[in-house]
């Protein structure tokens, strides 16, 4: 078959031939219909992410929309290394396969559905978490560094969805920044000066500190951020601020002040493969399908045929539309 074939960490996919997967108990053939492009398809490719596997060549991508042989269109993933869904066709869990709604358009679920889901997931158990701990109780405002990726402005989106009653979006891109704005969120620029990002973080966020915080970029602005949530003073904090780690695009180290963690009630955690359930991915990947097929989130793609993966794979490295890749 044909596929998007990686020879080594570092190398461009090549379109190229490629041995058929396997079909072992448990998983059934289906057919590409759209696959995106994520970040985490490109780290796992180079063998930077944790999850990589270092075994060359193989076929890059994790999840997708496919045909399955009775002709159902359904959002799929898990293949098996070296096989990803950049591929004609991929063997897929059978239990992983789920319909799309009607009138879906297959390459905006296959675009948005894996950004959007790394915020909607912490931002429904946050919201869940401050209910139950008192029912009027609201998320308040949501602080989102590298909110000009497609999963950032998602997540600028999601938080209201959710209920925030006000969202920061910082970020660099200034184009994907009127996006945010345009949804309703107060916008700061990430700059190179920490200090002066730091001051515009701490200006934006004013007295009432954010309730959660979503990090896609790690590192210097991460720091910066810790040097805007910081307070001076011996009082009990009243704010509990959850800070969730789910990126590093900015760095893979970011130094956490003691004076923060010993000021304020905050917990710093992280998000991704490990730190969720299978069962509740799947559980939430229903309801956030049908916003992307209702039109209640905008996620924005751009579409390269299969036999252009050197072409998407060089598009995917920039802007705030996720690119998104079909059959010829």
């Amino acid at each position: 078959m044909k596929a998007a074939v990686l020879g080594s960490a570092g190398e461009v996919p090549a379109y190229a031939d490629f041995d058929e997967p396997q079909v072992t108990e448990g998983r059934e053939l289906v057919d590409l219909v759209a696959a995106g492009i994520h970040p985490i398809v490109r780290s796992l490719a180079a063998g930077t992410h944790y999850g990589s596997t270092d075994a060359y060549p193989l076929i890059p991508g994790i999840d997708g929309v496919a045909r399955t042989a009775d002709g159902a269109l359904v959002y799929t993933g898990f293949p098996q290394a070296p096989f990803g869904t950049l591929a004609e066709r991929m063997a897929v869990p059978s239990r992983m396969r789920i319909p799309l709604p009607a009138d879906a358009d297959p390459a905006r679920i296959a675009g948005g559905l894996n950004p959007g889901l790394s915020s909607w997931l912490i931002l429904r158990e946050r919201r869940d978490a401050l209910r139950a701990s008192d029912g009027e109780k609201s998320l308040g405002t949501v602080l989102i560094l590298g909110a000009t990726g497609a999963a950032g402005l998602l997540a600028v989106q999601n938080a209201f969805l959710v209920g925030a009653d006000r969202v920061i979006a910082a970020g660099r891109n200034p184009e994907a920044l009127e996006r945010a704005a345009g949804y309703g969120a107060t916008t700061v620029t990430l700059r190179d000066d920490k200090d002066a990002t730091a001051a515009a973080l701490a200006e934006a966020i004013g007295p009432e500190a954010p309730s959660l915080v979503l990090d896609y970029v790690w590192g210097a602005p991460a720091e910066a951020a810790f040097a805007a949530l910081g307070r001076q003073g011996m009082t009990e904090d009243d704010a509990d601020i959850s800070y969730v780690q789910i990126g590093s695009m900015a760095g893979a180290e970011a130094a956490v002040p003691a004076a923060l963690l010993r000021s304020r009630r905050i917990t710093i955690s992280g998000s991704g493969a490990g730190s969720a359930s299978v069962q509740s991915i799947l559980a939430a990947i229903p309801e956030y399908m049908q916003f992307i097929a209702d039109g209640r989130v905008d996620i924005a793609v751009q579409e390269f045929p299969l036999s252009k993966i050197e072409d998407a794979w060089a598009a995917a490295q920039f802007g705030a539309a996720r690119v998104v890749v079909v059959p010829d």
